[in-house]
């Protein structure tokens, strides 16, 4: 039996893991925590949760977690970095969903989430939880870095192209879309239903901090540095991401769609939670919600030599916890699709 911890699981991202952890009989939930709201029932807090879990919500500090198998953490940025240290000096496998341990560079990350890192040597360490990339060493590893939601879509559709060096990696674009929950869990006026509802826009247009994450994730597979342009937008829906992805053909090499369909499909055609839709078909946000699927479309111009790929996925689940479970399948070396083989709401 895997013995479970979740610090900070009063997010949508904690509450996520709950909603795909509690149900399932080969491991044990033994420790969530809250800071507000230790002592109270987890169920209390998260009705959908009733006659599932029966358990309090403890505080952060608690040597319980020193006794779990593997702990995951929930918690905004530049939280999970003051604790993990113990944990893996004490032998628990770490998942951390939050950006502490995603980016390499440890001047870059400092310099996007603006605060000093406490463990830049765990850094080093750290397998970036991305299973269509890193299974092999996600399988081996002790600290994981859970993808952004943002740069899970993105990658998944950008990379078949530059790991068969078709396209200009100096330019590409990604237009993407995501749902307020996104933002997470908080008081904030822009999103509030009032605001967010019947509208969309475009935010963060002077440097996202997913940016670095997905530049440093695409240069990996690419034989040429990439150049990208990344506009997230704001879009009146709960969840979802739907990432619309343009890479200009190289010059001097030809494409056809029948090509390219044949790219995409035998790229993913082992991938469990990658989607790739026969050609004609696009990729909704509704057609993945709740689901730890990554659905993807790819469509090519002739009359501007432009390869547009569409990618939509939860992002509570492809782009956050689903993920994180999906890692937690292949460090314990179970089936990996695991707790993660529901299908879709609809609509």
């Amino acid at each position: 039996m895997i013995k479970v911890g979740i610090v900070g699981a009063t997010g949508y991202t904690g509450v996520e893991l709950l909603r795909l952890l509690a149900p399932r009989t080969d491991l044990e939930l033994t420790v969530v925590t809250s800071r507000d709201l230790q002592g109270s029932l987890v169920q209390d807090h998260f009705p959908n949760l009733r006659g599932h879990l029966d358990l309090e919500f403890s505080s952060p500090d608690s040597d319980q977690l020193l006794a779990c198998d593997v702990v995951f953490f929930a918690t905004p940025h530049a939280v999970a970095m003051h604790t993990v240290p113990a944990l893996i000096q004490a032998g628990v496998k770490v998942i951390d969903i939050s950006a502490d341990f995603r980016i390499q560079d440890i001047a870059l990350w400092e310099q996007w989430y603006d605060t000093t890192h406490v463990c830049p040597d765990l850094v080093v360490d750290a397998v970036y939880g991305l299973p269509e990339v890193n299974r092999e060493k996600i399988k081996l590893a002790q600290l994981i870095a859970v993808p952004g939601c943002y740069p899970t879509a993105i990658q998944l559709g950008f990379l078949p192209l530059l790991e068969n060096n078709l396209v200009n990696c100096g330019q590409l674009i990604a237009d993407a879309k995501s749902g307020v929950s996104g933002a997470g869990r908080k008081a904030a006026e822009d999103y509030l239903l009032c605001e967010a509802t019947e509208s969309m826009r475009a935010y963060a247009l002077g440097g996202h901090r997913h940016h670095p994450e997905i530049c440093q994730g695409l240069n990996a597979a690419s034989a040429e540095k990439v150049g990208l342009t990344f506009i997230p937008h704001l879009a009146p829906m709960v969840r979802g991401i739907l990432a619309t992805l343009y890479a200009p053909v190289k010059g001097g090499v030809n494409v056809t769609i029948k090509q390219l369909q044949s790219i995409f499909e035998d790229r993913y055609a082992s991938e469990p939670f990658v989607d790739v839709l026969p050609q004609g078909q696009q990729p909704a946000t509704r057609n993945v919600r709740g689901a730890n699927v990554c659905q993807i479309a790819v469509n090519y111009s002739a009359e501007n030599n432009m390869i547009v790929v569409l990618a939509a996925e939860d992002n509570l689940v492809k782009g956050a916890s689903g993920q994180a479970v999906q890692s937690m399948n292949i460090v314990f070396g179970l089936d990996e699709t695991t707790g993660l083989d529901n299908i879709a709401l609809m609509p």
